[in-house]
């Protein structure tokens, strides 16, 4: 969209259209780490136990993922708009109802129902403002903040549910969004214009929809019930084998239809693939060091939960400084080697986080690792969203978007799997030896945050890959959208 000065950006409407996207992002990303420091209270309260405690995250992150792919693309044929207030409202009604539960059932149910809310509202949102900012300069700067929120809601998530769940309580980390689902809504009805009816329920990809919704649910099952499960265990193994078995089917599907839910004809678009993959490796490290950290500070530094949600306030200041200086050297040096030396900074200070030690301290243990890991994930967030939006037609915004924030999801879900299990190995190992237990806790959180920083350096590898787009619009006349907005796409370079 552009006004006859050229940048929509530029003026109130936009400004606020830009806000209210952030938003739906930070909220959806946010609800995947707000819950954390609450289990301990929730567990008390409602019952859990043990075993099932995962699932009030697990809930979340299940729903969430697997139907993502089904959300982008339902947003490109049946509207942006209307996908993202139907999702908003699934996703305010469930907070709701989570907020009121009674036992541990209701909860679990109101997760899974937040996380199909929030699979339809972030690649709504993300398709729409590909869309609508559409100049270079736009462009750039709406892409780096929707990539830089990414970043800072997942430690800012944190933060708040632990003051969410020392203060009013734990029901209030739910209750919480009700006010932001409320403004969301106003401002989608009053800021984004209204869509023409895209495609008839009739036409819709039946087939698909199911084959793709229940690989990905199989899939993203067997990643959370691994570690529980073991690796080598059958039921691991089938599971696995299973999801691959549906994916497998839906791929063979989509190839034959004339018009399939998931166009493979995507995949042309250059470095489209090696965005996405960076993007999953690079959160699969990302959010396992704040689930690895926040156990280290309250089991074995003894932190409350406000004073260890609040030790991740200067990730927010770092991811948001280098998001800001990040997008502005797009158009000197494009996003490829944005992506390489953010993903080199963040690997080093995951390596530093490695090294915690079972008596440490706050200033010399945590904090720089802290700042470094977050100046360099805050420049790869901005420019691999960049990058895996670069070039897509605007039919398929939606479906790029959807791409985009299931790499996110799978990256946290495959982290959480493969870390938890090196943690847990090694734990073992050192109790096994007769090593005391804050000792075999730090030494198994070590290991897998070692792990961690490994997964980074793989990121910048496969960053190499990547689309290098400096964020000038160019138009693709065989791309254009069937409405009279012609949204040009960024210009691509080697």
């Amino acid at each position: 969209m552009t006004t006859q000065h050229g940048s929509f950006l530029a003026t109130r409407r936009g400004r606020l259209t830009l806000l209210l996207l952030c938003a739906v992002q930070f909220l959806d990303v946010a609800d995947s780490s707000i819950m954390n420091v609450a289990l301990p209270s929730i567990r008390r309260d409602l019952g859990f136990s043990a075993q099932n405690l995962q699932w009030v995250l697990s809930g979340y992150l299940l729903t969430y993922g697997g139907l993502l792919l089904l959300g982008g693309r339902a947003a490109d044929l049946l509207g942006r708009r209307r996908l993202l207030t139907i999702g908003t409202t699934l996703f305010a009604a469930c907070s709701l109802a989570g907020g009121l539960a009674a036992d541990a059932g209701m909860l679990v149910a109101a997760r899974l129902g937040q996380g199909a809310g929030a699979a339809m509202m972030a690649p709504a949102g993300l398709s729409i403002l590909t869309t609508t900012f559409s100049q270079g300069n736009d462009r750039s700067r709406a892409l780096g903040a929707w990539g830089a929120i990414s970043g800072l809601a997942a430690a800012a998530g944190v933060f708040l549910g632990g003051v969410l769940s020392q203060g009013p309580g734990w029901r209030w980390v739910l209750f919480v969004n009700l006010p932001v689902c409320t403004l969301i809504l106003a401002g989608a009805a009053r800021l984004l214009p209204r869509e023409r009816h895209r495609a008839h329920p009739a036409d819709f990809d039946i087939p698909g929809a199911i084959l793709a919704t229940g690989g990905m649910l199989l899939l993203i099952y067997a990643l959370v019930r691994a570690p529980q499960q073991g690796w080598d265990s059958a039921h691991t193994i089938g599971e696995l084998a299973a999801a691959g078995a549906v994916l497998a089917a839906f791929t063979l599907t989509e190839l034959r239809r004339s018009d399939p839910l998931f166009p493979f004809s995507i995949f042309r678009t250059r470095g489209l693939a090696a965005a996405n993959v960076t993007q999953m490796i690079a959160f699969a490290g990302f959010v396992s060091v704040f689930f690895f950290l926040t156990l280290y500070m309250q089991n074995v530094l003894g932190y409350t939960p406000i004073r260890g949600g609040s030790a991740y306030l200067p990730v927010t200041a770092g991811i948001a400084v280098a998001a800001g200086i990040s997008s502005r050297l797009f158009a000197r040096t494009g996003t490829r080697p944005v992506i390489v030396a953010g993903s080199l900074i963040a690997a080093a200070g995951i390596w530093y986080l490695s090294r915690i030690p079972v008596h440490g301290t706050y200033p010399a243990s945590l904090l720089p690792g802290l700042v470094i890991m977050a100046v360099g994930l805050g420049a790869v967030l901005v420019a691999v969203t960049t990058a895996a939006n670069a070039g897509v037609p605007a039919g398929q915004a939606g479906l790029a978007a959807g791409l985009l924030s299931t790499s996110q999801q799978l990256g946290t879900a495959l982290g959480l799997a493969i870390f938890s299990a090196i943690a847990t190995a090694r734990t073992s190992t050192l109790l096994a030896a007769g090593v005391p237990g804050a000792a075999a806790l730090t030494g198994g959180f070590q290991h897998a945050l070692l792990a961690c920083a490994f997964f980074l350096l793989a990121a910048a590898v496969i960053g190499l890959r990547a689309t290098n787009t400096r964020g000038e619009p160019t138009v693709h006349p065989d791309h254009l959208p069937a409405s009279h907005d012609r949204i040009p796409a960024p210009e691509l370079t080697d």
